[in-house]
C-alpha cells in the first residue's frame, strides 16, 4: 500500500498502467561498450536520455502528452537504430515547479500510456521537483535478429541510405520561433517538431535482412550523423546532393519565406530518421525484404572523411549541427 502523499500518489498513478514483466530474455548475446546508439551487455540493449524543459520541449509550444512522447521516441530511435525492439524501462521525472496539477496529471498519464502502447514495461525509476522539468529514461531492448546495426558496420562497396525525407523537425521549430506571416499553413512540420512519429520497428527489420550491417539515427543533423558513421566505420561516404530527399513540405515552406532547404536538411535535428548502409545489390535486398519509403543518397568508399557531390565537384562536409555545448 503506497501513503497518501504527493510523491507516491503520483508514481502509484504511473505504475497503475505499467505492463507485467514479461519473464523473457534475448536470443542473440553479444556485447558492446560505450560508443553507439545504445550499449549491449549479454544480448540487452542500453540507452539513456534526457529531455529538459525550455532545451528539448516547452510547454508554451507543447502539450504535456507531445512533450513526453517525443522524450520517448528519442529513446526508442536509439534502439531502433541498433536493431533491436525495446522491452524495458526506468523512468525519472522531474516536477518543474511552475507545473500546474493539470500538467503533473497529464504528463504521468503520458507516460504510463506511452510505454505501455509500446508493450514496454516500466519497471522503476525516480521523482523530483526543480525549477525546470525534465524527463530522463533508461531504456532496455533486446537484439532481435543475429546481425547487428552499427555506427562502425559500414564497408568500402556499401550503398547509403535515409529512411525518411529530411527537415521537418528543424522546419517546425524555426516557424514556431520566428512565426512569420501565414507560418499556420504548415502546421504538420510544427508538429512534427513537438512530437515526431517515426517507424520504430524499422532497424529490426533490417537488421533481419542480414544485408544492413552499417546504421544510425538523426538525432543531430545529417551533417554530424554522416561524420559519425564515417569516422566510426574508417570510411568515407560520397552523397550526392541530388539524390538527398528534402521533405516536400520543407521545400515549400522554404520557397515561401526565401530559404535554403539544404540548411534545414543538414544541421537540423531530432529527425530520428535512420542513416544506414547496405551490402548487397538491389534484386538481393528487395527480395529480403527491403522496406518502402527509403532513400539512397550515396556509397560508402575506403578512405577518410564525408563529401558532397553536386554538378561534377566534391565538397567536404562538415559536421555542423546540434551541439548540446
Amino acid at each position: 500500500m503506497f501513503p497518501d502523499l504527493g510523491e507516491f500518489r503520483l508514481i502509484k498513478g504511473i505504475l497503475e498502467k505499467s505492463l507485467p514483466l514479461e519473464k523473457k530474455g534475448p536470443e542473440f548475446r553479444d556485447w558492446l561498450p560505450v560508443g553507439d546508439d545504445a550499449a549491449e551487455f549479454d544480448g540487452w540493449l542500453a540507452t539513456k536520455d534526457l529531455s529538459v524543459e525550455g532545451t528539448h520541449f516547452c510547454l508554451d509550444w507543447s502539450t504535456p502528452e507531445q512533450a513526453v512522447e517525443k522524450h520517448i521516441v528519442s529513446n526508442v530511435s536509439d534502439i531502433s537504430a541498433m536493431g533491436g525492439r525495446p522491452r524495458l524501462a526506468l523512468f525519472g521525472l522531474c516536477v518543474g515547479k511552475s507545473w500546474s496539477e493539470d500538467t503533473v496529471r497529464r504528463v504521468s498519464a503520458a507516460v504510463a500510456e506511452g510505454f505501455a502502447k509500446r508493450n514496454i514495461a516500466l519497471v522503476g525509476g525516480d521523482t523530483v521537483s526543480g525549477d525546470v522539468g525534465m524527463f530522463s529514461t533508461t531504456l532496455i531492448g533486446e537484439q532481435v535478429a543475429k546481425t547487428r546495426l552499427l555506427r562502425s558496420g559500414a564497408r568500402a562497396g556499401d550503398r547509403l541510405f535515409v529512411s525518411g525525407t529530411l527537415g521537418r523537425s528543424v522546419a517546425g521549430l524555426w516557424l514556431l520561433q520566428n512565426r512569420p506571416a501565414g507560418f499556420e499553413a504548415f502546421q504538420d512540420l510544427i508538429q512534427y517538431h513537438l512530437s515526431p512519429s517515426i517507424r520504430e520497428d524499422l532497424g529490426a527489420r533490417l537488421a533481419s535482412t542480414g544485408v544492413c550491417y552499417g546504421a544510425l539515427d538523426i538525432s543531430d543533423g545529417l551533417s554530424s550523423e554522416l561524420n559519425h558513421l564515417a569516422l566510426s566505420s574508417g570510411v568515407s561516404l560520397v552523397v550526392e546532393a541530388n539524390r538527398i530527399p528534402v521533405d516536400p513540405r520543407v521545400s515549400e515552406m522554404c520557397s515561401r519565406y526565401g530559404l535554403n532547404p539544404m540548411d534545414f536538411v543538414m544541421d537540423g535535428g531530432e529527425e530520428y530518421v535512420l542513416l544506414f548502409t547496405v551490402s548487397a545489390k538491389n534484386d538481393i535486398f528487395s527480395v529480403r525484404g527491403f522496406p518502402d519509403g527509403v532513400y539512397e543518397i550515396g556509397s560508402v568508399q575506403e578512405g577518410t572523411g564525408v563529401y558532397m557531390l553536386e554538378e561534377g565537384k566534391k565538397k567536404i562536409v562538415k559536421a555542423q549541427a546540434w551541439s548540446h555545448l
